[in-house]
């Protein structure tokens, strides 16, 4: 199976989980999938108020400079951590 048949499937898996991941886990989850979707942050970072916005900006901007590549290589291998602790 291909990365990319791996990552869509890892995209189906992850809504598979009975138990809700950690909220690392989650903001994880969120920036290796832009990450490998759409490349480096470049979108203004959001209000103060806006606390979850920060952090998933945050989260987002630190894998700046990882390849579509390595983000889907590390979104698989989460979800596949987190079916093994997590279901």
């Amino acid at each position: 199976m291909s990365l990319e048949q791996q990552f869509e499937q890892a995209q189906l898996d992850v809504k598979t989980l009975t138990k809700r991941p950690s909220d690392a886990q989650l903001l994880d989850l969120y920036a290796f999938f832009k990450q490998a979707t759409e490349g480096d942050n470049n979108t203004s970072e959001p209000g103060m108020f806006d606390l979850k916005g920060q952090f998933k900006w945050k989260t987002w901007t630190d894998k700046k400079g990882m390849t579509s590549v390595e983000a889907m290589q590390k979104y698989v291998d989460l979800v596949q951590e987190l079916l093994q602790t997590n279901k």
